[in-house]
């Protein structure tokens, strides 16, 4: 049976002690990272950085990118990697966004550090300052990734399917008065792809002792429930970028829905491309 996804603070000293192969990775931005991060922990912002389509090169410059970063971090298939970001909710799911990718290429043991670094201090475990150079490893690239990835084309076609498109940004990119947590007019387009159900990613996490946690399988059931999604529904998500879309392709993971997908290159990409259509305002 593999592990399951998140991992308590706890369970990650336990590990660490027990001299288990952990590549821990520090997702936050560099002058976070520097200012203090888990011991042995490495830096890669680009998990959260980068911008990602879905063309056939896209995709292939995605798998490229992230071979070389996970491999350049020590990640050699033996290892463990385990992501955090600073807080479940503050981190727009960067830790997430990495597990969605690991999972992508396949890559066998990967975990996510429940409640990220801010947990991790909570529970009154050390930080460090010192740098880390990790020891170069050959990422083992698979020779198919797992079926995990939408493109456009694929969204597009899902459009008045079965298929649930579930919009996961927040309220004010999905009514059309932002097009990006970047900024209103980052991306040239305001809305959201047409048919979509929403559900903002937050509303899958709640407040613990060692700050946002992801809520039980049985409150993220009923969350869908109350959008009129099922676990037995095949999902699309999309979000800006994937990250927030990551944070909520691992709860409803966790809550057992069973076809889960994600369209990688999200709201970004849709929007622009002119001949794809979308809709604005709020739902009739």
């Amino acid at each position: 049976m593999p592990d399951p996804v998140l991992i308590t603070p706890a369970e990650l000293d336990t590990l660490t002690k027990a001299g288990e192969k952990l590549v821990l990775i520090d997702t936050r931005d560099p002058q976070a990272y520097a200012e203090g991060h888990l011991p042995d922990a490495v830096n890669l912002r680009e998990i959260f950085t980068f911008l990602a389509t879905s063309t056939a090169e896209g995709l292939q410059e995605l798998k490229q990118v992230f071979a070389e970063g996970f491999g350049s971090a020590g990640l050699s298939g033996a290892e463990t990697a385990v992501l955090y970001e600073d807080s479940m909710n503050t981190g727009f799911g960067q830790s997430c966004r990495g597990y969605f990718l690991l999972s992508w290429l396949k890559y066998p043991k990967v975990r996510i550090l429940h409640g990220g670094a801010a947990a991790w201090k909570a529970a009154g475990l050390p930080m460090s300052t010192a740098p880390v150079t990790p020891a170069p490893a050959v990422f083992p690239m698979p020779a198919e990734t797992a079926a995990l990835m939408v493109t456009k084309d694929e969204m597009l076609a899902a459009l008045d399917s079965d298929v649930v498109l579930l919009d996961v940004r927040d309220v004010d990119e999905w009514i059309g008065e932002s097009s990006s947590p970047y900024g209103k007019d980052y991306a040239p387009r305001k809305g959201r792809i047409p048919g979509a159900k929403w559900i903002e990613w937050y509303r899958f996490m709640k407040p613990s002792g060692l700050g946002p946690v992801f809520k039980s399988p049985e409150e993220i059931l009923a969350d869908c429930r109350t959008a009129g999604i099922s676990p037995k529904d095949p999902v699309y998500l999309y979000c800006f970028k994937g990250a927030r879309a990551s944070n909520t392709y691992v709860a409803l993971k966790e809550a057992g829905f069973a076809d889960v997908r994600m369209y990688f290159g999200s709201w970004n990409e849709w929007s622009r491309e002119p001949g794809l259509p979308i809709e604005t305002g709020f739902p009739a």
